[in-house]
């Protein structure tokens, strides 16, 4: 009867106080986000519950097993404490990386919610995301160190190739070089905030908006929801441009090639008529000049502003459409056309004679 109460009283306790123990971490975290509104923290923790349990359950199993007296326990002994102990290290790194995940997104929760400027929020998130990445590599790493080093034959294994780590280092960092290049440039953009989560750059002639973020690569989402993946490297050693930087406000030119005769005063007149029913003006400029010309044409430029990328588009397409509209019902002669009549003649009525060159005689 002993050997049947026993495994039943050890291994039904373990998991008895493993449920309590989680219902009681459960309830008081429960109880202290209820008082705390002001921090998201406590609320977050309690995803550390399943972990939590994990852990003390392989930890009271690990301290306990060999104390059911089964023969099976007995004969497996070792290969059992060994499933245990990695259970144990797998779930106190589950834990960790948990807590730290909740401290992190409470920090930056905080952050984003007493903080007014847009582009300090985001330089914020990609820092938090890249920092929740190192701690998870950091701590993936511990524990499958610690997990190799559980195994007997892993010991003397380490012990002898500690005598060729300086070969072995040597050659890991020639192959890992473009590898720790882009790690290094990961941290760079993290902590140096050339450019954050949700900013609008243009690389490589492509408009889009940084989406993640990661200690090796950079992804890019433009504007026809394409996914451009860049390493993170290119950031740090190639020139690229960041609408974001400095301020949302943006400032875009809409380019007419009209002919000489356009009533340029009429346009001025009709570009501050669109701007003023068009929502994505922000109305803090515009302007309407000629800035070039050429034999057939003359190059007219709008100047408009809008609050950010998105917006600036849109007011450039406005203005491009219902100002060609415009020319083509009430201005059509502004439109460029091609010169077929023969060109004015001279007041005199001959053609200009070029000058002769004086003429060298031979001696």
């Amino acid at each position: 009867m002993e050997n049947v109460l026993r495994p039943l009283i050890v291994i039904g306790g373990s998991v008895v106080l493993t449920l309590v123990a989680g219902w009681a971490a459960d309830l008081l975290l429960r109880r202290t986000d209820a008082r705390h509104h002001e921090t998201p923290l406590w609320g977050l923790l309690r995803r550390c519950r399943v972990p939590l349990q994990v852990l003390i359950l392989a930890a009271v199993l690990r301290g306990a097993y060999e104390t059911t007296r089964l023969r099976i326990v007995q004969d497996h002994k070792a290969g059992i404490g060994q499933v245990l102990s990695l259970v144990l290290i797998g779930a106190g790194a589950w834990l960790v990386i948990r807590i730290a995940s909740a401290v992190v997104e409470s920090s930056y929760a905080r952050y984003a919610s007493t903080t007014r400027d847009p582009a300090r929020v985001r330089r914020v998130r990609t820092q938090v995301t890249l920092i929740m990445r190192i701690v998870t590599a950091v701590v993936a790493v511990v524990a499958a160190g610690a997990m190799l080093m559980t195994f007997p034959g892993m010991k003397t294994i380490g012990t002898s190739m500690l005598a060729s780590a300086g070969i072995i280092g040597i050659v890991a960092g020639v192959a890992a070089q473009s590898t720790l290049g882009n790690l290094f440039a990961g941290f760079q953009i993290a902590f140096g905030d050339m450019v954050r989560i949700g900013d609008t750059v243009v690389v490589d002639g492509e408009w889009g908006v940084v989406e993640e973020v990661t200690l090796t690569f950079l992804a890019v989402r433009t504007w026809d929801e394409r996914r451009i993946t860049m390493p993170v490297s290119y950031f740090t050693s190639k020139p690229f441009e960041n609408w974001s930087r400095g301020g949302a406000q943006m400032t875009g030119t809409v380019f007419l090639h009209l002919d000489h005769t356009a009533p340029v005063d009429l346009m001025r007149e009709k570009l501050q008529e669109i701007l003023g029913t068009c929502k994505a003006w922000d109305g803090r400029d515009w302007s309407l000049a000629v800035t070039d010309t050429t034999p057939n044409t003359m190059v007219v430029r709008a100047v408009v502003t809008a609050k950010d990328a998105d917006d600036v588009w849109t007011v450039r397409c406005t203005v491009r459409e219902q100002l060609i509209a415009w020319l083509t019902e009430k201005h059509p002669y502004a439109l460029p056309r091609i010169a077929t009549a023969p060109a004015d003649r001279p007041p005199n009525g001959k053609p200009p004679v070029p000058d002769e060159e004086p003429r060298t005689g031979r001696g």
